[in-house]
C-alpha cells in the first residue's frame, strides 16, 4: 500500500515538474505565453515592472504579470546598453503572427 502511494506521489511530482518546465520553455522560446509568474518576488517587484507590464493575478507568495513581449525585449536591450554599453541582438526569429 505504501509503495503505491509513494509511486503516485512521485508520478504527480513528475507531471507537475514537466508541466512547469513546458510552460517555462514556451515562455522563453515563443510568444505564445507572453507572461510569467514570479514566485516569492521581492517587495519592490511590482514597482520595478516596465510601464507596459500588467499584474494579472497574485497571492501571498506569487505575482502573475504579462506584457507585450517585443516591447519588453526592447526595454531590456535598451537598459543593458545604457548600463553596460553592450548592444544585445535578437537571436530568435518570429514565424507566423506579425
Amino acid at each position: 500500500m505504501y509503495t503505491t502511494i509513494r509511486r503516485w506521489g512521485l508520478a504527480l511530482l513528475g507531471v507537475a515538474t514537466g508541466w512547469l518546465a513546458t510552460l517555462a520553455l514556451v515562455m522563453v522560446l515563443s510568444d505564445a505565453a507572453p507572461g510569467a509568474i514570479a514566485v516569492l518576488p521581492r517587495g519592490d517587484f511590482v514597482s520595478r515592472l516596465p510601464e507596459d507590464a500588467a499584474v494579472v493575478g497574485g497571492g501571498p507568495a506569487w505575482v502573475a504579470v504579462r506584457a507585450d513581449i517585443e516591447g519588453l525585449g526592447e526595454l531590456v536591450k535598451r537598459r543593458v546598453y545604457e548600463h553596460s554599453g553592450v548592444l544585445l541582438e535578437w537571436e530568435i526569429q518570429r514565424v507566423g503572427r506579425p
